[in-house]
Order: C-alpha cells, then structure tokens, then sequence
C-alpha cells in the first residue's frame, strides 16, 4: 500500500524487543543520533487476556508526555499495532537511553516490539 505522502529522509527508527508484555518489565535502546521522537508504535506477538495491558516512555528516566498507550485485550491477535504521538519531553540525545514500560496487567506472554521515530536534528 502507498503512502498517501513520502516520509521526509530526516526519519529514522529505532526499536526494542520486549519478552512479555503481560510482565511488568523494561525495553531499552539507546538514540544512534539527537532529534525528536514523533511517532511511537509497539505491535504483539500474540493475544492477551484477562485485562488491558498499557506502556509508556522514557528518556533518561524522565516520563515521555502524551505516550500512555492502551492494548485493547478484547479481540487482540498477534500483529495488532498500536501507536501514539508524543506531546512534550520527547527530545533525544545521542546516546540517550529510550525506555519503554510495561505495567503488566495483562495475563497470557505476548512478546511485544517497540518502535520511536525519531525526525534528526
């Protein structure tokens, strides 16, 4: 499928593997260049159950505003994505550790992959 505009060249991603969404844990990846976060995905590797599972953002431990997402539980599949878009604190530096977290409410393991794109300075 096209994409209804080109994304700039100015974009670049990066990502982080999760084992278990349903798991209160961590993901990290560490920014290869300075810019601005301004998109935020994860897609799971299988349904959850029991409950809705969210997952927010940090930069050096410092909360990402506006990246508070929810993984609907009802009718989830492997594949499903979900994304947001960060409103404030979302500048990176080189080097700069990027968290993902999971709170773990969810049960059944879902392996999860985090995407940022980040747009370089």
């Amino acid at each position: 499928m096209a994409l209804p505009e080109n994304r700039p060249l100015s974009e670049a991603q990066v990502s982080a593997y999760l084992a278990d969404l349903s798991t209160a844990s961590s993901a990290f990846v560490a920014s290869p260049w300075r810019g601005k976060i301004v998109r935020v995905h994860s897609v799971i590797g299988a349904a959850i159950t029991t409950a809705n599972a969210t997952w927010t953002m940090e930069i050096n431990g410092t909360a990402v505003t506006g990246v508070s997402v929810t993984v609907t539980q009802s009718g989830s599949a492997a594949g499903d994505v979900d994304s947001a878009i960060p409103t404030g604190a979302n500048y990176v530096n080189e080097g700069d550790t990027i968290e993902f977290i999971s709170a773990g409410e969810s049960d059944t393991t879902s392996p999860v992959m985090f995407t940022a794109v980040i747009e370089r300075d």
